[in-house]
């Protein structure tokens, strides 16, 4: 199975994530200090049967990555999302 984590900037230093799989909530928490804080929370409550993970930010998705490679490229995976999502936000403001 493949799910999609959905991270939301709430406030100015404040994270939230919701965890999809076909587009059904699965769980979500509020409340996180960070980006990274927020995808660390969110892998925590995986399935055994969750083999990868697609990741949004701000409404953009970023990729999709297998399980594993979320644990060892953690900090690498938060900055592409907020890369990716910055591009996308700056495209659409020229257009």
């Amino acid at each position: 199975m493949i799910v999609r984590i959905e991270i939301e900037p709430v406030e100015a230093s404040e994270f939230a994530y919701r965890v999809t799989y076909e587009a059904e909530a699965l769980y979500a928490d509020q409340g996180l200090a960070s980006v990274e804080e927020a995808l660390v929370a969110a892998v925590e409550g995986l399935s055994p049967d969750v083999v990868g993970v697609e990741v949004a930010y701000g409404g953009v998705i970023s990729g999709t990555y297998p399980l594993d490679v979320v644990a060892l490229n953690l900090a690498q995976i938060v900055a592409h999302a907020l890369n990716t999502a910055a591009a996308i936000q700056q495209a659409r403001s020229r257009g």
